[in-house]
């Protein structure tokens, strides 16, 4: 009996020894509406806008309207199993993603969870999706270019690192090809990448991500998805999760690229979530918020001031436009906010003329700015020439008789068309371009076939690399095109095609 008493009398002392007092206060509401992704909610009264909410089954929401009586609430994830008159805890967080290396080369959700089956996320910090955007006084002026290894970007639409470049056109025109060999060219860059996919279809996606795994490019990049059956919640905050990554590598003295893909998806995704919070409607339907919106998402992209790191977040937003009308609604808002667009039209794109860009109604108001000597000093006449070229091809439609001059623009023009023609997955490197552009800008390709262009650029820039070694090497070191270097490669451009011509004629 005794060894009982004492084994009761023991089991109580342990239990008193590990006895935790610790008592965890949670304000609890409750939903009185629920539908649609869209939860009221009454009783959570000192809750903060952007506030996490955590619903039953551990399903994740943000507060969104902060209302007299309720709140208004965003459901990220499966709500089906949701009903009026479940409790919901505040968490008195405000809403984060996980940054740092531990993303880089995962495919994950806008709320950091892992989809490519690689295990959890090894997070170094987690970051609020929503930052105020760095003021003036700590950013520096954009000056060092982000090479893109497109031909007719890199000359006349120049990226600099901390730019907001918009990617415009009418679907199946080669925005996305753009974006994606941008990243594929930052290899040795040393810019991590986010591409940020919103509202995609999934097989889209799953090509993407294939094709950079392939590349090589998934070691320093991070691709955020919603798919086109995601809930309109997760696109709405995917573009801000995925700014948010970048703004770490930003804010580490590193560079980092953000992509957008797209926009449009973005604007109404946020349309439908507005509409179901009963906001009213502007515009299309649009809140009359939407302008900031995205205004306050782009800001965020900036090159950092030496003080501050020096570090650089460059965004490049897409956005589809509706048979070609740049002057609809979102359109002008993205492009009154971006510094400069790069606009691709379909007309161009079904001639075989890849990227379609149409170099009137493109530009980078950063500039020369952002560009190496070199090129700066080969593609000054080329938007001039090309834009000529576009001109007279169409006077010559008619079929007028034409002086010798407009014949010999006419000619050169359908040379250096040919030559800014690019495929996909074959990003250029800058010297490269310098090369191949130098040549069609002077005149040195005008008396080659237009049929032999891409022949002929292949060649000479494998006898200018491997012939001519010492002229590419000083390309390279210097990135300026000084007097007697231009002889050089002068010299080179017309060794190549004088061997060229001869094997032609054979």
């Amino acid at each position: 009996m005794s060894s009982t008493k004492d084994f009761v009398i023991e089991n109580l002392k342990k239990e008193i020894e590990q006895f935790n007092d610790t008592v965890s206060v949670s304000t609890i509401g409750r939903i009185i509406e629920l539908g649609d992704g869209i939860a009221r909610v009454a009783g959570l009264g000192k809750v903060q806008s952007q506030e996490m909410l955590e619903f039953p089954g551990g399903t994740i929401g943000v507060a969104l309207n902060l209302e007299e009586d309720s709140i208004g609430a965003i459901i990220l994830g499966e709500f089906s199993h949701l009903k009026e008159g479940d409790e919901v805890k505040s968490t008195g967080r405000i809403l984060e993603v996980p940054v740092g290396s531990g993303v880089i080369g995962r495919v994950i959700d806008p709320l950091g969870q892992p989809v490519d089956g690689k295990g959890p996320i090894k997070a170094e910090s987690y970051s609020p999706v929503e930052k105020i955007a760095p003021g003036v006084v700590t950013r520096a002026a954009v000056d060092t270019p982000l090479q893109t290894g497109i031909k007719a970007i890199d000359s006349m639409i120049p990226i600099g690192r901390g730019q907001r470049e918009l990617i415009i056109g009418d679907r199946q025109t080669g925005k996305t090809a753009i974006a994606i060999d941008t990243i594929i060219n930052q290899h040795d860059q040393n810019v991590f990448c986010i591409y940020v996919a919103i509202g995609q279809k999934e097989s889209k996606i799953a090509r993407i991500v294939a094709e950079l795994e392939r590349r090589g490019a998934m070691k320093y990049t991070t691709v955020v998805v919603t798919s086109a059956s995601d809930a309109a919640a997760l696109s709405f905050i995917a573009p801000f999760a995925g700014c948010a990554m970048g703004e770490y590598f930003r804010d580490n003295k590193q560079n980092a690229l953000v992509i957008y893909d797209d926009l449009s998806k973005h604007a109404v995704a946020y349309r439908q979530i507005s509409l179901l919070l009963r906001r009213p409607p502007g515009r299309e339907a649009f809140p009359g918020d939407i302008f900031y919106l995205h205004s306050r998402l782009l800001e965020r992209a900036a090159k950092m001031s030496q003080k501050y790191g020096g570090g650089s977040l460059t965004a490049l937003p897409i956005i589809e436009t509706q048979a070609g009308d740049i002057s609809a609604y979102i359109p002008t808002n993205v492009i009154s906010i971006t510094d400069g667009q790069i606009y691709l039209e379909s007309d161009l794109f079904f001639q075989g003329v890849r990227p379609a860009l149409n170099v009137g109604l493109s530009v980078s108001r950063v500039g020369s700015a952002a560009q190496k000597k070199a090129m700066k000093k080969v593609a000054g006449k080329l938007r001039l020439d090309l834009a000529q070229y576009r001109e007279f091809a169409a006077f010559a439609q008619f079929g007028s008789d034409l002086d010798d001059a407009t014949k010999q623009k006419l000619e050169r023009g359908k040379r250096i068309t040919e030559i800014l023609k690019q495929p996909q997955y074959v990003p250029m490197p800058v010297m490269k371009q310098v090369v191949i552009l130098y040549a069609a800008i002077n005149g040195l390709l005008d008396d080659v076939a237009v049929e032999s262009m891409v022949e002929f650029e292949t060649g000479l820039l494998q006898y200018v690399t491997s012939q001519r070694q010492d002229v590419y090497e000083k390309l390279l070191s210097t990135g300026e095109l000084t007097d007697d270097l231009e002889k050089d490669l002068q010299a080179a451009i017309v060794e190549y095609k004088a061997s060229f011509q001869t094997t032609q004629v054979k």
